[in-house]
């Protein structure tokens, strides 16, 4: 894996540095040296793609974006997508709202997952913006499903290329607060069910990755829950190994961006008496294979 990448980097209205630095040894890194409130030239953006792809999430800090600024990041990923269980802001209907006020317990996608596996197509990354953020906690863990997937014996690797998994957005709202779904989103009271390969290969890498997690999937095709449940468990307790992941502390105006094909991420509910909002963006991807 890349170590360490300095590239020089254009932006339309100077010529900065790019620095990409990791954040651990599985996956995940820091981006320094661009202006993202500008829009990058072709190059700076072919750059950020690469170390994207290559460290599987991103991070920058202190990029006060507005949401204009903030989709024209996201149009360098792929074209943003509406998330059918929340509405977004106003006048930006694919930026949503994440906000946990500091009297709920609860808090969203609070588990390991991979967003809306549910889909027929699942978005290719995630972007989220911190806007406003608790004084401590509230990190969020990332996990590699590429090393997930090949630090499995040859033998269950052979069994679960060959498997197929039910995933739905039924099993899901377990992790909403009860105020984050809105019946007023698109199709926001519809149940989705979408079926998946256990195993994915990245459409650019070409490399496989794990695909189940706790959050959606719910059972192997052909086969009931109770029979999927065992060999669930083990994979679902498995990706969450250290040495798959990584944890980024969220500042005001930080961001990450994430491969939503190889990785997982859970954010942490350890902020009680706290507000917590973000700003997050999905981009479109295709049906997994």
């Amino acid at each position: 894996m890349l170590k360490h990448v300095s590239l020089e980097c254009g932006v339309t209205m100077s010529a900065d540095t790019m620095t990409v630095t990791p954040l651990a040894g599985a996956l995940g890194a820091e981006v320094r040296g661009l202006d993202l409130a500008q829009s990058l030239d072709d190059r700076a953006a072919k750059a950020l793609r690469d170390a994207w792809l290559t460290h599987l999430v991103l991070f920058f800090r202190d990029q006060p974006l507005s949401s204009d600024g903030l989709m024209r990041l996201a149009s360098h990923f792929g074209p943003p997508v509406e998330y059918p269980f929340l509405s977004g802001i106003d006048g930006f209907p694919v930026i949503t709202p994440v906000i946990k006020e500091a009297h709920e317990k609860l808090n969203f996608g609070g588990c390991w997952h991979s967003d809306t596996a549910y889909l027929e197509c699942p978005p290719r990354a995630t972007m989220l913006i911190a806007r406003e953020v608790p004084p401590y906690g509230g990190d969020t863990l990332f996990a590699n499903m590429y090393l997930a997937y090949e630090s499995l014996s040859e033998g269950l690797r052979d069994l679960l290329d060959d498997l197929t998994a039910v995933n739905t957005s039924d099993s899901a709202t377990i992790m909403r607060t009860k105020g984050a779904h809105d019946p007023e989103a698109p199709d926001g009271n519809k149940v989705y069910t979408a079926e998946h390969p256990v195993v994915r290969t990245h459409p650019e890498t070409g490399r496989k990755a794990l695909y189940v997690n706790s959050a959606h999937t719910v059972r192997f095709k052909n086969m009931t829950a109770a029979e999927s449940s065992p060999l669930l468990q083990y994979l679902f307790a498995h990706i969450t190994r250290p040495e798959y992941s990584c944890r980024f502390r969220w500042e005001v105006n930080s961001i990450a961006i994430w491969d939503n094909r190889c990785t997982q991420h859970n954010p942490i509910n350890d902020y009680g008496g706290f507000r917590r909002v973000m700003h997050r963006i999905t981009v479109a991807g295709d049906r997994p294979v």
